[in-house]
């Protein structure tokens, strides 16, 4: 099946499950066609698909309860319950029973088409080694929630740089148009995450991220104690990985399961996602990360972020130790070339349906 066809039977089918955005949809085809990581990031749906088929020998491996859409932009920071900076994966809008495989291949290789487009400078083989030894290293220690206080100061350059000060993410918040229409649900979600004193707010229409582009998304902003605040509710689905399983939406799931800091503004409230956004309360794209910060430990710190979600499945880690010890040296890195082929073979075929 062609992307295009593919791509249609999906949103079909997505349709059919949440109300979506034509605008927004039509946006996020744009930004497929701009690069090949830009269209890794929109099309998980399409991995979903064919992985499988082109890595056989690591879908078999053992399943965990994983991301799904894993890859370098979905990492950012939040605040948890003590005030304290911490930072992993952004969201787990994909989650979904699949063989633990599926995130380090996919992390692999949107490292890799990253690199190749310049967002990152470290690259080659070393990408998927360091990644997975990342990984490994999780798994050795027992896990450990990225909390940006005595330790990781290397971090929080990321999260409190130049690129995320308040006034650059005020001003976007200014910049959405503000709508006059929400579903009830939609508005229930952001008035919960609210503090109780506040009745009145300015809710405006987001558009954000590429993967989710078509999804319901506002934001609501408003005054109190003498600053402003943001929420967030996005309309979720249930992963693409679900169109021939369960429906269950296990994004509540994943994050409490897996070894980490909670956000304690972040709720699901029926169909929506509600979370807090804020300067530092957001996912860190690769223009946020300042040049000096070493690539290397942050590649690293990815693939032990992954390691930590992936402990939430419990029992289940013994077998994935237990099937990384018997492969062989390099398997991770066979299997990215392997889907950079596929992913950039269906980004060119996409450029030529939209030209």
């Amino acid at each position: 099946m062609r992307i295009a066809k593919a791509t249609r039977k999906y949103e079909s089918w997505l349709g059919k499950q949440i109300p979506l955005v034509k605008s927004d949809l039509d946006l996020k085809h744009e930004l497929m066609a701009e690069d090949a990581f830009s269209f890794l990031r929109g099309t998980f749906y399409r991995w979903a698909q064919v992985w499988k088929e082109f890595c056989p020998a690591l879908a078999d491996a053992p399943e965990v309860l994983a991301v799904g859409d894993l890859h370098v932009e979905n990492f950012g920071t939040w605040r948890d319950g003590e005030g304290r900076l911490v930072w992993g994966v952004n969201d787990f809008d994909e989650a979904y029973p699949m063989p633990y495989t599926n995130d380090l291949i996919r992390l692999s290789v949107s490292a890799n088409l990253a690199a190749k487009q310049g967002h990152l400078k470290f690259s080659g083989r070393n990408i998927s080694k360091v990644i997975l030894d990342g990984y490994v290293s999780c798994l050795k220690s027992g896990g450990r929630p990225f909390v940006l206080e005595e330790q990781h100061s290397w971090l929080r350059e990321i999260a409190l740089g130049e690129q995320r000060n308040p006034d650059h993410f005020w001003k976007k918040m200014d910049a959405m148009p503000a709508v006059k229409e929400v579903p009830k649900g939609a508005k229930r979600a952001l008035q919960s995450l609210l503090p109780d004193e506040i009745t009145d707010f300015r809710v405006a229409h987001r558009v954000a991220g590429v993967g989710s582009l078509g999804h319901e998304r506002f934001v609501a902003v408003a005054d109190w104690e003498g600053a402003r605040i943001a929420r967030e509710a996005k309309s979720l689905a249930p992963s693409a990985s679900a169109q021939r399983g369960s429906k269950r939406i296990l994004y509540s799931e994943i994050a409490e399961g897996a070894c980490r800091a909670l956000d304690p503004l972040l709720r699901i409230r029926g169909r929506w996602l509600v979370r807090r956004l804020g300067p530092d309360c957001s996912r860190v794209e690769l223009s946020d990360i300042p040049q000096r910060v070493d690539e290397k430990r942050l590649l690293e710190s990815m693939g032990f972020e992954a390691a930590n979600i992936h402990l939430g499945s419990g029992k289940a880690m013994r077998a994935v130790r237990k099937d990384l010890a018997s492969r062989r040296d390099g398997w991770l890195h066979e299997a990215t070339k392997i889907m950079m082929d596929s992913v950039v073979a269906d980004y060119e075929d996409w450029c030529k349906a939209h030209r």
